[in-house]
């Protein structure tokens, strides 16, 4: 991780980083809630029916797509937050689903999210078990 800032050094790049993340995650699930919607809409509300899947699937591509194609989901964009590799650099597709999978999981089983989120609050960088485990890091993108 010797690419990445140094919390130490440049506390800058991981000031509020946590706090950033909730408010853009509680963005983005709006966003796809209303993506959802559409799509329910769109059937005719017989999408209502596979609600789980549909919002799973929606989830899924919503963050692969924006996270490869700019290193952030629109809310940590709104937040001036990104994700960086273990190199410094920008999120590819590979990483981005990589990560994406790596958030189900955590989000499917409930004492691995709360094992995340208390890493995420007192880790020296804020990552999260699947930025541990990815060597991903989630920085501010102005600092």
């Amino acid at each position: 991780m010797t690419h990445l800032p140094d919390p130490d050094r440049q506390p800058e790049f991981y000031q509020s980083v946590a706090t950033k993340r909730f408010i853009a995650w509680l963005f983005d699930i709006a966003f796809i809630s209303l993506l959802c919607t559409v799509a329910i809409l769109l059937t005719f509300g017989l999408g209502f029916f596979v609600l789980a899947l549909i919002y799973a699937v929606v989830s899924f591509v919503y963050r692969v797509i924006t996270i490869a194609n700019g290193s952030a989901t629109l809310g940590m964009r709104f937040m001036g937050i990104e994700l960086r590799d273990s190199f410094g650099s920008r999120m590819d597709l590979g990483k981005a689903v990589a990560h994406t999978a790596g958030y189900f999981v955590s989000m499917a089983f409930p004492v691995i999210q709360i094992i995340s989120v208390i890493m995420m609050l007192t880790s020296a960088r804020g990552q999260g078990l699947t930025d541990a485990f990815l060597g991903t890091v989630m920085i501010n993108q102005r600092a």
